[in-house]
């Protein structure tokens, strides 16, 4: 019998982590994502599931060749790369890595939200330039603010975004959400916070920060006319995935002081050309997409992704399904 479970990407080296954590009787091999579709598919036709890795993109059109295929694996949280309509209709779920890099995220995120409002970056950048503070003292003074006693607004209370609001609980600060989704009224209580409209949620908070999925809906749900709600004193975080914030309107409202300083750890575009202008900003911190870079959250992401996996493999559903319908 061949594999029936997939790891797909184009570094095969990949294979020997999930060798070590695959459950007994469990079969599993490397397809090289950069083969022909018509390569990939004879290496697949005994596949269950397949585990994306790295790079690999898996398309309708590899899966519509593989006739006993039931599960798209990631080990990330967004799935956005993947066409979950057109992958529904053939009968395949996909399910993302269940919040093995939640925890990372949201340490990420707290990270982005310190750095950017207490401008450590511009610190370490005039330390290591050997100007010590430079003209910090005095150029960003009115910029140097505490957490302490501000409004942070979640976007998108999900795995992420409740997992920050558990961390912000310590820092005395208030915490507001917003989401489309009916979080349990205990869950709101234990994690002391407070639903409102999106756009209470920017008009009010000191700090916002975004932790929604990529889809239709959430697409450019960040543009003009939402940061023209925000407060000009606002700190502008972004962890979850660039294309949900329209990059032209937020230059726009830093460059209008629209937006007192933003945290970022994704773009439209990545890399991002060099000449983004966002990476000229003295009030903007720019990250590379590393937020859910740890060695914990790739354990669990991969220990989740060939779980999953071999329940499907075993004639159970998957867990952590992604709905085939965008939102």
């Amino acid at each position: 019998m061949g594999a029936q479970v997939i790891i797909y990407g184009p570094d095969e080296s990949v294979l020997a982590a999930f060798e070590e954590i695959k459950p007994e009787g469990v079969e599993i091999a490397w397809v090289n994502s950069d083969d022909s579709i018509e390569d990939q598919a004879t290496q697949m036709q005994d596949a269950v599931a397949l585990i994306v890795a790295g790079r690999g993109r898996p398309t309708v059109e590899l899966a519509a060749k593989c006739s006993n295929l039931r599960l798209i694996q990631t080990t990330s949280a967004g799935t956005d790369y993947l066409d979950k309509v057109g992958l529904g209709e053939l009968g395949i779920s996909v399910s993302n890595n269940g919040g093995g890099n939640a925890v990372a995220v949201a340490e990420h995120t707290m990270g982005l939200i310190v750095s950017t409002i207490r401008k450590l970056q511009l610190q370490f950048n005039a330390v290591s330039a050997g100007e010590w503070a430079a003209d910090i003292r005095t150029k960003w003074f009115s910029q140097a603010h505490e957490i302490a006693g501000k409004t942070v607004g979640i976007v998108g209370l999900g795995r992420i975004g409740s997992r920050v609001a558990r961390r912000l609980q310590g820092w005395e600060c208030e915490v507001v959400y917003s989401d489309i989704i009916d979080i349990p009224e205990e869950l709101e209580q234990e994690l002391n916070v407070t639903r409102l409209p999106l756009d209470e949620v920017l008009q009010t908070a000191d700090v916002i920060t975004l932790h929604v999925p990529l889809g239709t809906q959430t697409r450019h749900m960040i543009s003009d006319r939402e940061f023209d709600m925000m407060k000009p004193t606002v700190i502008f975080i972004n962890a979850c995935r660039g294309p949900v914030v329209d990059e032209a309107a937020l230059i726009r409202a830093l460059n209008d002081g629209k937006v007192a300083a933003a945290g970022l750890d994704v773009l439209e575009q990545e890399p991002t050309p060099v000449d983004n202008p966002l990476l000229k900003m003295d009030n903007v911190l720019v990250t590379p997409h590393l937020a859910a870079f740890s060695q914990e959250a790739g354990e669990k992401s991969r220990m989740f992704a060939i779980t999953n996996s071999a329940r499907v493999a075993g004639g159970d559903e998957p867990d952590s399904v992604v709905p085939s319908t965008d939102f």
